[in-house]
């Protein structure tokens, strides 16, 4: 267990509080975990700062520090593409005449997977969000080549959201580490009758139901920690 690359059925899924409460239990576990957002939209400014509040979580639950070195974690390293508008990545990047490198990302990546025992990498938006040139969601998840949690966020549509997201990613063949569904509301018709179709649908194994509003300094406990863990990191 080094990571996990955390994807959504969609925007607003709850990747965001999933990937921090994954922070949070392995900080709980006495491991040194740091967060990754590659690509970032929605970002506004606060003083003197430019901030994304995704990001912002992120670095919240993490550590603050590089493992081996000791030194601050750069936030270039942490988020390496921010833009204001909150539009889909590829097109926020043209409004800023950006194009978003996979060189630039995967070099962030080694380094921040190098300083640590887990790395969390959220992704934006749902499966298959172009990012320009260099590809889709899904092919950076490839490039990265950690384990892909899946987020299901409970709400009428999302069986067709989450067949056709686990479709694609079985169909580029990626690493595997199983799906969450979070709720979105507290009084869902159906969550019951949805989690037991997606439960025979979807590749195991199944994480957990994030509750509906926990924040991730108790939503980690909703998760399956034997399943997520795998092998004792320290021989990894």
């Amino acid at each position: 267990m080094r990571g996990w690359f955390v994807l959504g059925t969609d925007t607003g899924v709850g990747k965001s509080r999933v990937a921090c409460a994954l922070l949070e239990g392995i900080r709980r576990q006495g491991l040194h975990g740091l967060g990754m957002k590659p690509v970032a939209t929605g970002f506004f400014r606060q003083g003197e700062r430019w901030i994304n509040e995704d990001v912002e979580q992120l670095k919240h639950h993490a550590d603050s520090t590089l493992k081996h070195s000791g030194g601050p974690v750069p936030e270039a390293w942490i988020n390496p593409y921010g833009f204001e508008p909150p539009i889909a990545p590829h097109l926020a990047a043209r409004r800023q005449g950006v194009d978003i490198s996979f060189e630039v990302i995967h070099t962030a990546h080694q380094h921040l997977y190098g300083e640590t025992d887990c790395l969390v990498v959220e992704g934006a938006g749902g499966v298959l969000v172009p990012l320009g040139e260099s590809g889709d969601m899904a092919d950076l998840a490839q490039r990265c080549a950690l384990p892909v949690i899946l987020v299901v966020g409970l709400r009428l549509g999302c069986l067709n959201h989450a067949l056709l997201s686990a479709e694609a990613l079985q169909r580029r063949q990626l690493p595997w580490a199983g799906w969450i569904a979070n709720r979105l509301s507290p009084d869902l018709a159906e969550e019951e009758g949805q989690i037991e179709t997606l439960q025979a649908r979807l590749p195991g194994p199944f994480l957990g139901r994030y509750p509906h509003g926990m924040p991730p300094e108790l939503g980690y406990t909703a998760l399956d920690w034997k399943s997520l863990m795998g092998p004792d990191p320290s021989t990894a």
